[in-house]
């Protein structure tokens, strides 16, 4: 289907659909290399200048033809779409899309390639946006040369700024980030801390530098003496702020928040989401754990329909785990509840759904009790 996009002066294209990917070629060349990555790559709607276009209305794909200026549909583009392929001039793209430049983190992934197909150039957004990944992928599906020219794909290493993205690992701040991938990509000493998460993050492709050196615990680093420029901490634990090497690891440090604890709750029926969220907020500050590395809440498959639980997941993004009480009675308690066995047909709720959905055999929080909310806390055991 070929749509056109009528583009007087001042006024936004109305794009019919959303795809992932638009390519955007103005040469004849251009338009017939962007139809053949069109039909190859799948989500891509192309875009082409219709005073070169021919005949493209006759032939199948997904395909909007323009009539004005670039410049003028490049803005909607660069909203709308995760990844933006342009098939021109690496020279006019700068300039081009030099005025929409937001931040790197919500900057889409720009690919450039030139008309004959030769090269694909990762131009914007290469490791948060994904756009080396996708030149990658292009240059493979075109048969093309891939141009990547990100420090850390050249080397071999990791991204710091990528660091258990696969895992929904999450940067307390990206104030330090520039640092710290400084320090990493020029062979400065870096310390890797990783207290709790997933251990596979290094890519597959990738290798550890000499330079880095692991560590299992921030103790572990203090008792080390190993003398580092620059440090990247993977942990779900809340630094202590009265202790001054704590302050010398955050001012040199990127922290990722790993999802890596879970909630195990239960609660009386009619439980609002605001009582089951102070419990919890309370229960992680007194902890020192994160917020953002709870990976979910468990509890009981009664409670599946429990209106404030529902929205307190809702509110964080938190998946409910549900166990039947044949589940929740293969786990051997300490203190077996015959009170909550009437009630549920378990002998208890938080603390086995806390263990089953983490894999743990202990507790970092034993059941606790406030209100009309009961509370446990198990880290998340990893394979490997």
């Amino acid at each position: 289907m070929t749509r056109h996009l009528p583009m007087a002066a001042g006024k936004e294209l109305a794009l019919v659909s959303k795809r992932r990917y638009a390519a955007v070629a103005i040469t004849r060349n251009g338009i017939g290399l962007a139809l053949k990555l069109g039909a190859m790559l799948g989500e891509t709607e192309v875009f082409c200048y219709a005073k070169y276009s021919g005949g493209l209305e006759m032939r199948a794909g997904e395909i909007s033809l323009f009539e004005g200026p670039v410049k003028d549909l490049l803005p909607r583009l660069f909203r709308d779409y995760e990844g933006v392929i342009l098939f021109f001039s690496l020279g006019a793209a700068v300039r081009l899309i030099a005025p929409l430049l937001q931040d790197k983190r919500t900057d889409p992934a720009v690919i450039v390639i030139d008309e004959r197909g030769e090269h694909v150039i990762s131009m914007l957004s290469g490791h948060l946006g994904g756009a080396n990944r996708l030149t990658l992928q292009i240059a493979g599906l075109l048969g093309s040369h891939p141009v990547i020219t990100t420090a850390s794909d050249v080397q071999g290493t990791f991204a710091v700024d990528l660091l258990g993205r696969e895992y929904g690992w999450h940067a307390d701040s990206f104030t330090g980030m520039k640092s710290v991938s400084a320090a990493l990509v020029n062979g400065e000493a870096v310390a890797f801390v990783q207290e709790s998460g997933e251990p596979g993050w290094l890519p597959p492709e990738a290798v550890l530098p000499e330079h880095v050196r692991v560590f299992a615990s921030r103790d572990e680093l203090r008792s080390s003496g190993f003398r580092f420029s620059a440090a990247i901490v993977v942990s779900d634990r809340l630094p202590d702020q009265d202790e001054p090497e704590e302050a010398v690891l955050a001012e040199c440090a990127v922290v990722y928040r790993p999802r890596s604890l879970v909630l195990g709750l239960g609660c009386n029926r009619g439980t609002t989401a605001e009582e089951l969220e102070a419990v919890v907020l309370h229960t992680l500050a007194e902890l020192r754990l994160s917020l953002y590395s709870v990976r979910n809440v468990a509890t009981a498959g009664i409670k599946g329909d429990e209106a404030g639980l529902l929205a307190l997941c809702a509110k964080y993004g938190w998946e409910l785990a549900l166990y039947s009480p044949d589940q929740l009675n293969t786990v051997t308690l300490d203190n077996p509840s015959e009170v909550v066995f009437r009630a549920t047909g378990a002998y208890g709720v938080c603390e086995p759904a806390a263990l089953l959905s983490s894999g743990a055999q202990v507790l970092l929080q034993r059941k606790h009790k406030s209100g009309n909310v009961t509370i446990a806390v198990a880290r998340v055991v990893y394979a490997g």
